[in-house]
């Protein structure tokens, strides 16, 4: 850096009081207070870079490593007095707060800087001892606990919170909590104080006479009716003391509205009457002379003269539009005895002349009127056609009744047979023709009333049941004419679908001289994909046959006089097969003998047919060449060729045996069944 940032040209020493240097630019710029000391304060040699960043360093440390090395854990660059915010708030195991907070720090910690700071007690009563045995309250005497932050707080040591129910067992609420302690401990008396209302109030008690507790005889739980949270507005509980609820209105009005001149004796009336005379003997609408006195029956104490009454309770229940109805429409002049009539009839008999949709006196109709009418809607009425004898459904239950009651008549003489009424649609309906065909006329066999023109009829009652495609066909497919629903159609599937059987090709069935039973091979859920039940011939198909083509054995269409002997089909295989050679052999036409129409190949001869030689002798394990060396002739055979002997004739020589000569059948004659000996 230039040299007159710092010295002068009159004289290297001293240099300028305000060095041009900005200490920013090293590892420590220069805050606070630092800012404004001389530069040797701190640089004491020319070596500038040897001085030290930690304030232990330059500060002595008066608090003898009580904190540690890292003087700015309180201390700041802007002033060396304690003002760092952790410090004050005492952030560590004792926080500083409420009064704690303005307290100096040797106040606590003796002895300012050379006092101790680390490890003293946080408990309150380490520094408030003399307080905690020299109190207003004789804290020694109550045993009470030296935890003072049980009662007081930080904020205000004197104005201190006693638990009292914890610690006495007896609450403070409502104005109790706000009272003085000496209120109740006088002269600062602390035990033995009771816990009986009575003990305090036995002056409220005995001069109260609203009403008179002495002359009452209440008792002396004043909690009963009165709380700690207003005393002057008790509650009286009538129901327990009283014996008479206090409920509606009754439980708003004053005392003294019923108990008049502090009369709180038994005497007084519990009965409505007994209060509401006046009320029950002045009432006009209606008059109450002959009403019985209990005036709950239609009165209540929520308001007492939107009076109701229970009609439920009498013989004549009021329901729907008769709920709504005053009083006075049904009990002219004040007509409130027995004598009013209940039946319908009885008030509504005008009603019942003068009716003419329909006319109920000309229809003989009864004069039962809920037969047809409600108390919700006399008007719209309803006749339950369900209890004559002819219920109405579908359709007929939204005819008007005039459609079928014509001219009012509403007697027992209207037919209830469909064609009487329908007679016009049997005659012109044409889909089919009803009279050509001969229908009968009772239309329910396939008309409903819930559809009339989607009629269905049930082929089933018939000689003729429609099942698969039958049963989707329109009627006239098979019924061309009106003349033929009087069963002269044919049974037969001949009878329909002769053009289809002589028509067909594959098979021709005239020329291969099938059955005109069609049903044989075909159904009516599908007509194209006959099947023929083999079974039913003298030739069953088994195994692969059932699985050929009818054209491989049925050749040019040609389905009778078909052989049914293997070698009808297969006399080319018989002739043609070498191994064995079945003709030279001489075997029998009868190929079911070795073979089956499960599998062709491979051949097994019944054991049967092998009554000389056991199959399985030795080696030959059933195969006909290890002794039939010749595949043409299988009569010829050989024991020699290739199992006994062969080129070793000596290991059979038989030198006890009589006559005995080593040739390819001799040993046969001696081991017939292939055993020894």
């Amino acid at each position: 850096m230039p040299c007159q940032n710092c010295h002068t040209y009159s004289s290297w020493k001293p240099i300028r009081a305000f060095p041009e240097f900005n200490h920013d630019q090293t590892s420590y710029p220069l805050r606070g207070m630092h800012a404004k000391v001389a530069c040797t304060q701190c640089h004491t040699n020319m070596v500038f870079t040897k001085v030290s960043t930690q304030c232990s360093e330059c500060h002595a440390d008066i608090h003898r490593r009580q904190f540690g090395t890292n003087c700015e854990s309180c201390h700041t660059v802007k002033g060396w007095q304690v003002n760092i915010r952790q410090i004050q708030n005492h952030q560590n195991r004792f926080p500083l707060v409420g009064a704690h907070a303005l307290v100096e720090c040797d106040q606590c910690h003796k002895n300012a800087a050379a006092g101790q700071f680390v490890g003293l007690s946080t408990a309150c009563y380490s520094c408030h001892q003399k307080d905690f045995l020299t109190p207003v309250l004789n804290h020694v005497a109550l045993n009470f606990p030296t935890t003072c932050e049980t009662c007081h707080s930080m904020n205000n040591f004197v104005s201190a919170k006693f638990d009292h129910l914890k610690f006495t067992g007896y609450a403070l609420t409502g104005a109790h909590a706000t009272l003085e302690c000496t209120a109740c401990h006088i002269n600062n008396v602390f035990t033995g104080t009771p816990a009986q209302c009575y003990a305090c109030h036995t002056a409220d008690f005995v001069n109260s006479n609203n009403p008179p507790h002495v002359q009452l005889g209440l008792p002396h739980d004043c909690g009963t009716c009165h709380n700690t949270t207003n005393w002057n507005n008790a509650l009286f509980d009538h129901a327990l003391y009283g014996h008479y609820p206090l409920t509606g209105f009754h439980a708003t009005m004053a005392c003294a509205s019923c108990h008049t001149d502090n009369n709180y004796s038994g005497s007084l009336p519990t009965a409505c009457y007994g209060c509401h005379q006046a009320d029950y003997n002045n009432a006009t609408n209606p008059p109450h002379k002959g009403f019985p006195t209990d005036c709950t029956q239609c009165h209540n104490t929520s308001s007492w003269t939107s009076a109701t009454f229970n009609h439920n309770s009498t013989s004549f229940p009021l329901t729907g539009a008769h709920v709504t109805v005053p009083c006075a429409s049904c009990h002219t002049n004040n007509n409130y005895s027995g004598s009013l009539p209940t039946a319908c009839y009885g008030c509504h008999q005008a009603d019942f002349t003068g009716t003419t949709n329909p006319p109920h006196v000309s229809s003989g109709f009864p004069t039962d009127c809920t037969q047809c009418h409600n108390t919700t809607s006399w008007t719209t009425s309803t006749f339950n056609h369900n209890n004559t004898s002819f219920p109405l459904t579908g359709a007929h239950t939204t005819v008007p009744c005039a459609s079928c009651h014509t001219n009012n008549n509403y007697g027992p003489n209207i037919p209830t047979t469909c064609v009487n009424c329908h007679q016009a649609d049997y005659n012109g309906t044409t889909n089919p023709a009803h009279v050509a065909a001969g229908f009968p006329t009772d239309c329910t066999i396939c008309h409903s009333t819930t559809n009339w023109t989607t009629s269905t009829f049930n082929h089933s009652t018939t000689s003729f049941p429609l099942t698969g495609f039958h049963a989707t066909m329109q009627c006239v497919q098979c019924h061309t004419s009106a003349t033929t629903y009087n069963g002269s159609l044919p049974a037969l599937c001949y009878g329909c679908h002769q053009a289809d059987y002589n028509g067909t090709t594959n098979p021709a069935h005239a020329a291969a001289g099938f059955p005109t039973t069609c049903d044989t091979c075909h159904s009516t859920t599908n007509w194209l994909n006959a099947t023929f039940n083999h079974n039913n011939t003298p030739f069953p198909l088994t195994g692969f046959h059932a699985t050929v083509a009818c054209t491989l054995c049925h050749i040019n269409n040609v389905f009778v006089g078909t052989p049914t002997l293997c070698s009808g089909c297969h006399l080319a295989d018989y002739t043609g097969t070498t191994n064995p050679n079945h003709a030279s052999a001489g075997w029998p036409t009868t190929c079911d003998t070795c073979h089956t129409t499960t599998a062709w190949l491979p051949a097994t001869l019944p054991t049967a047919y092998h009554t000389l030689f056991p199959v399985n002798h030795g080696n030959a394990n059933g195969v006909c060449t290890t002794c039939h060396t010749n595949s043409s002739d299988y009569s010829v055979f050989s024991c020699t060729a290739t199992c006994h002997g062969s080129g070793n004739a000596a290991n059979f020589n038989h030198p006890n045996v009589n006559g005995y000569v080593y040739s390819p059948t001799s040993c046969y004659g001696c081991h017939k069944n292939g055993s020894g000996g």
